[in-house]
Order: structure tokens, then sequence, then C-alpha cells
């Protein structure tokens, strides 16, 4: 028996990183799955976003643990192309009992150097498009009367990091977010709530671009790790994907049938420091 034994769960930013680690997550405990991603690259993105392969090796992965698995490629930020996500999740499944709002990107400059463009980006997608992922199926938990929304935000969204004002601006958005639709969907049985991951080691995180955010000497790995490392309480420079997945489970599940409002630090300490 499975925590999540005949639900069904979305998950946008499903391709790779902490997506793809949530939807085997959930999986593994029983739920089927319906997955979303831009699989395309954004211009202000300095680093390799996900492909259309990777959503496919998702449901490839998905299904190798006996549980179905659905893709479709789409835009967080795009209202139809959200709504055409939980319209085909209530078609293949007939229902949608938990979303996991993860999507996001990340992008760095000084606040007073960051673009126009860099900017509208970042609020799009880390902030908008969380606000359109939940407006698309907030109608049919409604009618249901049950849901779990769990959404991504970061330690970001509870402190203040120089050279991310544009992200630290889209996660604490998240969170005020979360904390209002918490109050609104309380009468409908439908808790909502965030996680607020330190570092993780995905893609976003592990690449040139954001080394150079840590160590902007050199840009390097090691002096990145080093810097990173001073941010947590415990003696790690970033935690894993998997640490992120059990805090969404536990939120996911009826472990977590009392809590609903909450901006849930999975952070080393961080929030302590």
């Amino acid at each position: 028996m499975g925590k999540l034994d005949g639900k069904v769960a979305l998950i946008t930013g499903g391709a790779r990183g902490q997506g793809r680690s949530h939807a085997l997550t959930l999986a593994r405990e029983g739920a089927d799955i319906v997955i979303c991603d831009i699989a395309s690259q954004i211009e202000t993105v300095p680093y390799h976003m996900a492909t259309e392969d990777q959503l496919t090796e998702t449901v490839r992965l998905v299904e190798d643990l006996d549980r179905r698995c659905v893709a479709v490629k789409a835009d967080v930020s795009d209202e139809q192309a959200m709504q055409g996500v939980v319209d085909r999740a209530v078609s293949e499944f007939g229902k949608v009992d938990i979303l996991v709002a993860n999507a996001g990107i990340a992008s760095f400059g000084s606040a007073w150097e960051l673009t126009r463009q860099q900017w509208d980006e970042m609020l799009r997608v880390n902030l908008t498009g969380v606000w359109e992922s939940c407006k698309a199926v907030i109608p049919h938990m409604i009618q249901r009367r049950a849901g779990r929304i769990i959404c991504t935000s970061s330690m970001a969204g509870l402190k203040g990091i120089a050279g991310a004002a544009h992200y630290v601006s889209a996660k604490h958005g998240v969170i005020g977010l979360v904390r209002t639709l918490a109050i609104e969907l309380a009468p409908y049985d439908i808790r909502v709530n965030a996680v607020c991951p330190t570092n993780v080691q995905t893609p976003m995180i592990d690449n040139e671009a954001t080394f150079r955010l840590f160590d902007p000497e050199h840009g390097s790995r090691e002096g990145a790790l080093a810097a990173m490392r001073q941010f947590n309480l415990l003696d790690t420079p970033w935690i894993q994907s998997q640490d992120v997945s059990n805090a969404v489970l536990f939120l996911a599940s009826d472990d977590a049938a009392w809590l609903t409002g909450v901006a849930l630090p999975v952070d080393a300490g961080w929030n302590t420091k």
C-alpha cells in the first residue's frame, strides 16, 4: 500500500531535476502522473534547459514503476496551455488530486543591471506560471471539494540573495500566493503549501553561470560549493532533489492532513542562520 494509491498528480517542470524526482517519488507511492514542461530554451536563461527527450524519459521512468504517465509540452505561463494540460489529465485519468507547481528558471545580475527582459521572463515563469498552474486546476478541485497543491518556492522566498532580485521577488510572491490560496480554498478541503529548498544539485544550479554568482572572481565549481556551504547550518553545499521530493510527498499525503498555508524549509538550516 502506497501513501498515494488511487491519486493523480500533475507536476509542472517534470522533464528533469526536481520535477522528475517528484514524479518518480509520487509514482512509487501509487500515484498516476501527468507532467508538463516547456522543454525548450528561454532566451534569458544562462544554462541549457530541459528537452523533449528528457520529458519522454521521465514518462519511461514512471512507467517502469508500473504507473501511468502522460506528458504534455506546455509553457506554465500560458493560460490556454495550462488549461489544456488539466483537461488532458482529467480526460486521461478522470481527476487531478495533487498539483505540484514546480517549474522554474534562474538567471542572475545586480538589481540595477537586470534587463527588463530578464525581469519579465523570471516573473512570467516563476510567479505567473505558478498562478496559472493553480488557476487551471482549482475549479476542478473545488468541484470535487478535495485537493492538495504544493508550490515550489525557495529559501529565496524567505531571504534576500544578492544578484537575484528578480528570482527573490518571484519566490517571495509564490509564498504570498500560497498563503492567500490556503485561506480561499480551505472551505473546499483543498490544502495549499510551499516547499522552500536551499540550493539543490540540479542543472539549474550545477552550471557555470550559477557558480559565477557564488564565486564571482573565478566561476569555479569548487569556489562556488565552498560559498554555498556557508549558507547552510548543516555541513553541505547543496541537497539532492530526493530530499525535496520527500517533503513534497509529505505535504501531498494524509501525513500532512492538517497543514495548509505552510512555507516548509528544506534548507539544511539556512533559515536558522
